[in-house]
């Protein structure tokens, strides 16, 4: 059976996402990797992380990248909009990465990240579903069917998600809140495990309901 590899919220902590690509060992032809979104901010800024993703998507036939509520900051702080939500957020970090000053204005931030990043951060999907799961960054807002969903709930919602017992129709797979362990439930698998505060970075191999964490 092909199976899938969802890893939770990264955030530039590009050694603890080698080893795991490594511990997985997914094979590159029939399995899928879906990364469940904030790629970037705090820790080193997450170019690297970006670099690497961009190389697992040539080596591997089937990488979902969804967007997280991190990246959505950042395009908005590209075009200008909400700067201290973003460097409130640990934007400076990315920014750094980047060589983006504070100073420069959205036609100069723009113009320092690297075309195939601004492509990537621009093409990550909302959410991504299969037959048996739903995969999306933050959660989903009961009773709202899934094409209804807002996108800002996707990347944010945390209690009115996280405390429903809802029934979504499929197995919600999420990140954006981070738990010491993962969080299981009939509804849901909750996989931020807290990567960039020291806890560890975190996937579920599905349908087998197998962790792995580094």
């Amino acid at each position: 059976m092909n199976k899938i590899f969802a890893i939770g919220d990264i955030h530039g902590c590009f050694e603890k996402l080698q080893r795991l690509i490594r511990e997985i060992k997914a094979d590159p032809v029939n399995d899928t990797l879906v990364f469940i979104g904030d790629y970037i901010d705090r820790a080193d800024g997450g170019r690297d992380v970006v670099d690497y993703i961009l190389r697992l998507k040539e080596a591997f036939q089937k990488v979902i990248c969804l967007r997280g509520n991190h990246e959505s900051m950042l395009l908005r702080y590209l075009d200008g909009v909400e700067d201290d939500i973003y460097l409130a957020n640990g934007g400076f970090a990315t920014l750094k990465a980047y060589g983006i000053s504070q100073l420069d204005a959205p036609r100069e931030r723009k113009k320092k990240i690297p075309a195939d990043h601004l492509k990537f951060f621009k093409s990550l999907l909302p959410y991504y579903e299969t037959d048996q799961f739903i995969f999306v960054h933050a959660g989903l807002i009961p009773g709202t069917p899934l094409n209804e969903q807002s996108l800002y709930d996707m990347q944010w919602v945390r209690q009115t998600f996280i405390e429903t017992d809802y029934d979504f129709g499929k197995r919600v797979v999420f990140g954006h809140t981070h738990f010491s362990e993962p969080m299981i439930a009939d509804n849901k698998i909750g996989i931020d495990t807290g990567a960039v505060y020291g806890g560890s970075l975190t996937c579920v191999e599905l349908p087998a309901l197998k962790f792995y964490q580094v």
